[in-house]
């Protein structure tokens, strides 16, 4: 079956590893993912029900709306994709009211604008938590109408919190199967990759979240997480069953003449036997 797209261009996504990852997520009932992204994963499996959370409030908005006012928001949306819109100086104004704006459906509106006219589809705040991603110059970004119908019908079986990947967590039972895509740990020591939101994604996090997936596997609730794979992620994720590495079709650098392929890591933590019904 073909792959579904995200409606939202995301850095990291995890499309081009959806084989790896279903290759390697346990069956169950319901998929918790503390880190929802753009949701490819969830877009791409056959759960009966899914918890899907993130920390940006944005983006958790902007999926509660797609999922509950559809063809309201395609409209709207639809709206803000023209040539008119395709310029500079109309991004930079839009950007600033969405930076100034209270108004949910509007700052929904305006994120999708700005995820696929803003430069390659970064998400990225500044200390103030005001979006910055600088105008992308394409020549003609596409409107995802086919993505947001897709993702509106498969998530009336999802539920969508803002909230940390602790709160998302805990809110996994019996029936539930986690998957993890936390920020990027860094590649090296002067390499960051992880201000995603305006808190980025500290070493003391990374560490947590690999003791709250050994707490749950203690439960009987497997866990997979994705991550570079790195002396530091290999002994973070030291007491998982099985450490897949994945070979990525996908480049971390800036500069353009030294790119360089880098190796994913999929920790699996698995109870040894499962109880059968």
């Amino acid at each position: 079956m073909k792959k579904k797209r995200a409606f939202l261009k995301w850095a990291g996504g995890k499309f081009p590893l959806l084989n790896d990852i279903e290759k390697h997520l346990p069956k169950g009932e319901c998929l918790v993912e503390p880190f929802v992204g753009a949701g490819s994963v969830f877009l791409n499996t056959d759960f009966s029900r899914y918890i899907l959370a993130d920390i940006n409030s944005d983006l958790i908005d902007l999926y509660n709306i797609v999922k509950t006012r559809t063809d309201e928001y395609i409209a709207a949306a639809q709206a803000m994709f023209s040539p008119t819109t395709n310029d500079a100086d109309v991004y930079y104004q839009l950007r600033d009211e969405f930076n100034q704006s209270q108004d949910a459906f509007r700052r929904a509106v305006l994120f999708l604008y700005l995820n696929r006219h803003g430069y390659n589809g970064l998400c990225r705040y500044n200390l103030k938590g005001e979006f910055n991603v600088p105008f992308g110059r394409y020549k003609k970004p596409y409107f995802p109408e086919n993505e947001l119908r897709h993702f509106a019908h498969k998530a009336q079986n999802a539920e969508f919190y803002c909230e940390s990947y602790a709160q998302s967590m805990a809110r996994a039972d019996a029936s539930s199967v986690v998957y993890c895509d936390p920020p990027y740990a860094p590649l090296s020591a002067t390499a960051n990759f992880t201000a995603y939101h305006t808190n980025s994604f500290s070493q003391e996090q990374q560490a947590h979240l690999a003791e709250i997936a050994e707490e749950l596997v203690s439960k009987r609730i497997p866990v997979l997480i994705s991550n570079h794979d790195t002396a530091l992620t290999r002994e973070w994720y030291q007491q998982a069953n099985k450490l897949h590495v994945v070979k990525v079709r996908r480049s971390i650098s800036s500069n353009g003449g030294t790119r360089k392929k880098v190796d994913e890591l999929l920790a699996l933590y698995r109870p040894a036997t499962k109880s059968k019904k």
